[in-house]
């Protein structure tokens, strides 16, 4: 019997806390708590939530920029969580990059497009300069630039144009998976539109898994195949793109959901907004949530009585 390929990327049970000040002083933040998920290949997750939930934090602990308090992190099936020696860390710049979310700051101002891109190729020393010229031209001409701009500087390109670095600098190592922190945050709408199809056609040409991190559902709702939500560091609901559109079930899914404009003045003069109070909607003293699902590849954090009021309405 031939045994399926693992997913990607494997995140179970994923903690990073801070902590600050000594003795009585001492407080921990929880940034992200037990947080838990896969992406398959070729396959883009969608992680949501509002500004200071964790996604960020989500996604530099699992390319290992912080070192995580508990979990597991799997990538192709290899165990990544513990301090890695030099030969699991290339294993995980081979596999995974990351696109940053400011395309100003990222990038090096004195460095020329060509150094920037091709950095990752040049550490690992494998290639001469002529070699890794040419897989920088051929990784610029994949993001819609031209063999001309790879003498230039940062500061003479817009910021769409810079975001497109950005994606080729993540692209010059042949990864697996692409952690996308809010590529288009920071970029006007139009241009937004232009960097999500880039990536679409890279996904699709090249076979690349995205974690796709966004504080926006409009954004991800064409774009991911699953989308997970998170708040406060937890992941409260995880279902596949069209099955969280139609049946959001946790409270600040459907409050998110709400805030997201249409394009229509008549009937979004009318639309009643959801607000979340954590405080109102739960009452855990007696009961202790935990990730339930509700209906296959559909989870939602909650207690035994709200799983069973989130099924009746479902059912409904």
């Amino acid at each position: 019997m031939v045994q399926p390929n693992p997913p990607v990327l494997e995140v179970s049970g994923l903690s990073m806390h801070f902590t600050s000040g000594r003795g009585k002083k001492k407080t921990t933040l929880k940034a992200v708590d037990q947080v838990s998920f896969s992406i398959g290949h070729a396959e883009t997750f969608g992680l949501v939530g509002e500004s200071g939930c964790g996604k960020t934090t989500c996604g530099r602990t699992i390319i290992r920029l912080y070192n995580p308090t508990a979990g597991k992190i799997m990538v192709k099936g290899r165990d990544l969580s513990g301090k890695l020696n030099k030969e699991e860390r290339r294993f995980l710049t081979d596999n995974v990059a990351m696109i940053f979310q400011d395309p100003i700051e990222s990038l090096n101002p004195r460095m020329t497009i060509e150094e920037i891109v091709g950095e990752g190729l040049t550490v690992k020393g494998k290639m001469n300069r002529a070699e890794v010229r040419r897989r920088v031209y051929e990784t610029l001409d994949k993001v819609g630039l031209t063999q001309e701009h790879a003498t230039r500087y940062p500061h003479e390109f817009s910021g769409g144009q810079r975001q497109r670095v950005g994606i080729a600098r993540a692209l010059i190592n042949q990864p697996s998976l692409i952690i996308a922190d809010e590529p288009v945050s920071a970029l006007d709408v139009s241009i937004q539109a232009q960097v999500i199809n880039l990536l679409n056609d890279l996904k699709r040409d090249l076979g690349l898994s995205i974690l796709f991190i966004a504080h926006d559902l409009s954004v991800v709702k064409y774009f991911s195949d699953k989308i997970g939500v998170m708040y406060f560091g937890k992941m409260v609901e995880l279902a596949e793109g069209e099955e969280l559109y139609k049946n959001p079930m946790h409270p600040y899914t459907r409050s998110l959901l709400s805030a997201v404009p249409r394009p229509n003045p008549l009937t979004e003069r009318f639309r009643v907004r959801v607000n979340y109070d954590p405080e109102a909607e739960h009452d855990y003293t007696s009961e202790q949530p935990r990730m339930a699902q509700l209906s296959p590849g559909h989870f939602v954090w909650c207690s035994p009585s709200e799983q069973q009021r989130y099924e009746s309405m479902m059912r409904q």
